[in-house]
């Protein structure tokens, strides 16, 4: 059956986030904090409103760009938070999930050979679906020197002629890593010179710790070279759900909903009725849900990052996300090498680097949206494998 396959898709390897997961689900007694995902429950207000659409008989699909009045509610959100002005008639699509919001912008804009930027390490995504787009994936490396920012030498240097876009990851999956005002203001001279547009992934912006997060679609003449990406699962604990949104200027959102129409129809009727109810009561109590669970997170960070730092594992200190990317150089082991080991010696399971680029040979992913008594487990276990893997 295999001669049938696509050879794009034969050609994409299996995701590295996923393959440690699976072996850990496998293992008895084994403590993984290798997922990226709330251990929080969705707030139960926000529950009960997809529960009460389903018994008034919602259950029919919406219109292709998801229901006008969370459009409506987006917007209003977008602009409070990001200073952000879109139309929820003509320029917002719920999608399902900001997974599908990535995949649905790349094959809207992607002719075949057209290159992709990336910067990596990043989530594990966004080069296999440029990749099923017929497009180039091309890698930009970020170096923990420069706090995992983009830098614009290395964004210059990536440009060729065939160039069509940036992917722009921040806050970002697995570092940690932001991009602040001045870091965007340094690379925006760069990209409106070669004409780019820009993919901007912002599902972690609520979860940035001592600053906020800025909007590469907020400054000037950038909106209309800006897809913006955003979505509930990992600020409002919506996971399951599947309910994302992506925003852009009217023209181009017309032709990008029509990838949506044919694979999609429509987002979760249910859900969008649940991410609804989670924006009128962030508005009612100025986003109380999403900031107690940030302080929590934070707490978690801080203590991962010292006790990280006190084991003798360099421990960049991440101001966004919910992840910690330590470099595990120090044991005279890769990434790979060391949660391999990990694994098997103290049931113990965490993501290699390298699976979010090769420039991640040398770090391991850390997920910190788990439970305090888990990551003091897991930690000990960290701890004493460190403790044998001294070079």
């Amino acid at each position: 059956m295999v001669k049938f396959l696509s050879k794009n898709v034969q050609a994409i390897p299996r995701s590295g986030i996923r393959k440690f997961f699976d072996i850990a689900a496998e293992r008895k007694d084994c403590l993984s904090l290798g997922v990226g995902e709330p251990d929080f429950i969705t707030n139960r207000e926000f529950m009960q409103a997809g529960i009460d659409s389903l018994l008034e008989g919602k259950t029919q699909y919406t219109a292709n760009r998801g229901l006008l009045e969370l459009r409506v509610a987006i917007c209003k959100y977008l602009k409070d938070r990001y200073n952000l002005d879109y139309d929820p008639k003509t320029e917002v699509i719920i999608t399902v999930g900001a997974s599908e919001a990535i995949d649905i912008s790349l094959r809207s804009i992607i002719d075949i050979g057209d290159e992709i930027l990336i910067p990596e390490p990043s989530f594990v995504c966004y080069a296999p679906t440029v990749t099923l787009a017929n497009g180039k994936p091309v890698m930009i490396k970020t170096y923990e020197k420069d706090n995992f920012k983009l830098t614009p030498e290395n964004l210059e240097a990536a440009i060729t002629p065939k160039t069509k876009a940036l992917v722009f990851p921040f806050p970002n999956n697995p570092t940690g890593g932001i991009m602040e005002k001045e870091d965007i203001e340094k690379i925006l001279p760069i990209i409106k010179k070669h004409d780019l547009l820009v993919i901007s992934d912002e599902i972690y912006s609520e979860l940035t710790y001592g600053k906020d997060h800025i909007s590469i679609g907020s400054f000037p003449e950038m909106k209309e070279r800006t897809i913006v990406i955003n979505g509930f699962s990992k600020a409002f604990a919506m996971t399951g759900w599947r309910i994302g949104y992506m925003c852009c200027p009217a023209e181009m959102s017309n032709e990008i909903v029509k990838v949506h129409q044919y694979m999609i129809m429509s987002a979760p009727t249910t859900a969008q009725y649940t991410a609804l109810k989670a924006l009128e009561v962030s508005f009612e109590t100025d986003y109380k849900v999403v900031n107690d669970m940030k302080a929590e997170y934070n707490k978690r960070r801080r203590y991962v990052v010292d006790r990280l730092n006190a084991m003798g594992l360099h421990t960049f200190e991440p101001e966004g996300a919910f992840y910690i990317f330590p470099c595990v150089e120090s044991t005279g082991l890769t990434g790979s090498e060391f949660a391999n080991a990990l694994l098997d010696e103290q049931n113990c399971a965490v993501v290699p680097g390298d699976a979010f680029g090769e420039s991640g040979k040398y770090f391991v992913r850390i997920s910190y949206a788990y439970s305090m008594d888990k990551l003091k487990a897991c930690l000990d276990r960290i701890e004493a494998f460190c403790k044998v893997h001294k070079p």
